[in-house]
This record gives structure tokens, sequence and C-alpha cells, in this order.
């Protein structure tokens, strides 16, 4: 995968900007810039009430059915580009790291990044940027694709009728408590982007959290028998004639099933916890959780994915290794400690995604259709009868209200 740099004229101009940057008054509103030129928005989705009605490429509607119209005039025939999704906790800087691998530059006059981040006013009063899936491409053809935030008490809140349930049709339209359905939806995210991203980052405050590891867990533990976004249409075409275990069994016959290589990432850390020793810690119990996923993938001694105050010697741990960044709390000074500053681990981060060794696709497929295919995936995975039956037994557990 080329990269180029993000300064000077080849550098990726910014795809989407709010109403008020947009010149032409009134009548401009509605419009996405892209480079230089305006593009007239036609589709006919509607855009919840609760996001802005301008200024936003979310691909699910209110019914969460997966509407693609918006986003795919920014997309070509071209076939060589990356897909990079992002998963994560509220407040984590899931945006911020999608803006930087972007290639924005925040000093830019006039124009605000691709990836809304939160305000001081969102942040006090415990809201939320991004609903469902907002995508964007940068000039290096790298298709960004940010969710909506996990775990998070302002979505649940939002989804949560008067009487408990959900206003989300998770399962087929099935009645579940809003608990519940929240739980699914956030495994559905983790499915899709596992499924149909080149690259998944998985992102963490600090070092305590492990919620957004058990959720990859089960996120490998349900994805099986889904096509990648090449393959969706022989897929579909063999499940019309024969049952799900003959084509579960045809994918194991095959190979390997596709699953995105994730980059697991922790964000604002103290001093303290970028000591090499606790780095070297926390590569070993990363690896030791994910010793038997689908997530684990054979690397080369010399491998290095980890910033350069945790990098270590001792490789006795697993042939196989998931990559790691731990990222500094912004307003730390680091370098008094001889380790990387958070804007230096950031453009790390940046490098190593444009770099990186990444899955490849059982066939050829264009941006265009990477984005129709992706449309048909997620009906699979709402329709998945492997999650179904994880939700009945979820149910059955007592856990959550019936």
């Amino acid at each position: 995968m080329a990269s180029s740099s993000s300064g000077g004229p080849g550098g990726p101009k910014i795809l989407l900007a709010k109403p008020g940057l947009v010149s032409g008054g009134p009548s401009a509103a509605g419009k996405f810039i892209r480079g230089t030129s305006v593009e007239e928005d036609t589709s006919s989705v509607s855009i919840r009430s609760r996001l802005p009605p301008v200024g936003s490429l979310n691909l699910l509607s209110d019914s969460w059915d997966f509407h693609f119209d918006r986003f795919l005039p920014f997309l070509t025939d071209n076939t060589e580009f990356t897909v990079v999704g992002v998963i994560g906790s509220p407040g984590v800087g899931k945006s911020s790291l999608m803006n930087e691998i972007y290639g924005f530059d925040p000093t830019s006059p006039g124009m605000l990044p691709p990836f809304a981040i939160q305000s001081e006013e969102t942040r006090a009063n415990a809201r939320h940027c991004t609903i469902g899936i907002e995508p964007r491409i940068s000039a290096e053809r790298l298709i960004l694709v940010d969710t909506q935030p996990m775990f998070s008490p302002s979505v649940l809140a939002e989804m949560t009728r008067p009487d408990g349930l959900s206003t989300v049709p998770v399962l087929g339209g099935e009645t579940l408590s809003s608990e519940l359905a929240y739980e699914l939806l956030s495994i559905q995210f983790g499915v899709l982007l596992a499924s149909v991203c080149h690259v998944l980052l998985v992102v963490s405050e600090g070092v305590h959290e492990a919620n957004m590891w058990r959720l990859m867990s089960t996120v490998d533990l349900l994805k099986h028998g889904l096509p990648d976004p090449s393959s969706v249409t022989s897929h579909l075409q063999s499940s019309s004639l024969g049952s799900d275990k003959n084509n579960k069994d045809k994918l194991q016959e095959g190979g390997e099933e596709y699953i995105a290589t994730p980059v697991f990432i922790h964000t604002k850390l103290r001093n303290d916890d970028l000591s090499p020793h606790n780095c070297e810690q926390m590569k070993k119990v990363l690896a030791q959780y994910f010793h038997s996923s689908s997530f684990t993938r054979p690397v080369k001694n010399d491998h290095v994915s980890f910033p350069k105050s945790c990098d270590a010697e001792d490789t006795s741990v697993d042939s196989k290794l998931l990559d790691l960044f731990m990222v500094p709390r912004k307003k730390d000074n680091s370098l008094e400690f001889c380790y990387e500053s958070y804007d230096s681990m950031m453009w790390r981060i940046r490098d190593h995604i444009l770099s990186m060794a990444r899955p490849s696709f059982s066939r050829t497929v264009s941006e265009r259709d990477w984005l129709k295919n992706t449309a048909k995936i997620w009906e699979l995975v709402k329709n998945s009868s492997i999650i179904a039956e994880y939700c009945r037994t979820l149910q059955s557990s007592g856990l959550f209200r019936r």
C-alpha cells in the first residue's frame, strides 16, 4: 500500500465541511465539499432527528438499515484501497485517531476535522458525537470507518423507550430490552467491522479497561460463517442452495475465514504506565488473552509494532503477536521520562497503518462494490443465526431485563 506525506499540495483534502463553512448562504446548505468542487446531496435517505441534518454521511437509517447512497459518490472503481475501522468506548479518542490517520492538519484555516470530536459542552453533558457508522476517504484511498461508542450510557439512553424496551430493531424486528439490544448491537458492529475492514483499531482507555478485549473475544466467537466483501455474492448464492452447516463446511474447506487485522491501542496513559516493564507486561497479557483467537497471526521475530519505550528483546511469549500501541495523555510531557510524546505516538500509529501488511479479500473488489457488498453483509449480520442463538443464551441467563 502506497503512502504519501500529509503535507504539501499532494496531502489529503477535507471531504466534508459543516454548513457554516460552505459558501453561498442558506441555499448551499446540504452540499458536500470534496477537494475544491461542491456536489449536491441527492440522497433521499432520511437522517434521524438527533443527527445534524447536514454534514453527516451516516450509513444507518432510523430503522438501522444500511443506506450507502450518500457515500457512494465519493468512491470510485479503484481496487487499490484500504479500509480502516475503529471501535472503542466513549471518550477514548477514536475520532482523534481517525483524523490523524486521515492526515488532517488542525492548523488548516477554515476547515473542520473530517471526524467530529467531543467539545467541552458535549463532554460536560455526557453526550456522544458519532451515531451509527460514519465513513470518510483520504487522498491515499484509505476508507476510514468511525462507529458510535461502545458501552455508552448516552447511546443506551437514546435507544430506550419509556417501558425499557429498545427502539432499535436489532434481530429481525424482535422486541428486546434496551440493555440486551445495545449489547447485541455492539457485537454486530464489531462483527461487521471484522468482516469488511482490512485493519480494525480497538481503542481502550488506560491500562485496566478490558471491556474492548472482551467484546473482541465475543466478536471472534460469533463472526464465523460470514464472507468478506468480495465473496458475498457467491456466499448468498450458495446459501440459497444449501444449509448453513454445508456453507460453513465449504468455508472451512476453502481455508481460514477472513478477519480484519486488529491494532490494539490504549490511550490516556500516565507516565508510570509507559515504563518499559509495564509495556512488556501489557504485551504479554494481550498475547495470552488472544492466544487461541482468529486475530493472532505468525510474525517475524524482528517485527516491531510497539512504542520505542516498549520494545523488548524477549520474544518467547508467543510466536504470534498482536499490534499494541500505548499512547500517553496529551497534556503529559513524556519526553522527560525518555518516552515518546502524544504527537509522536499518533504519527507512529499513522505510519504503521499506512505501511503494515494487511489481509487481502478473497477476490479483487472496487471501492464502490465494497460499499454495496458491505450493505449485504450488514443484513447477514443482523440475521445471523449464531448471534440470535447467543441472544437467547443471554436472555436465559437472567442478566438482562425481559
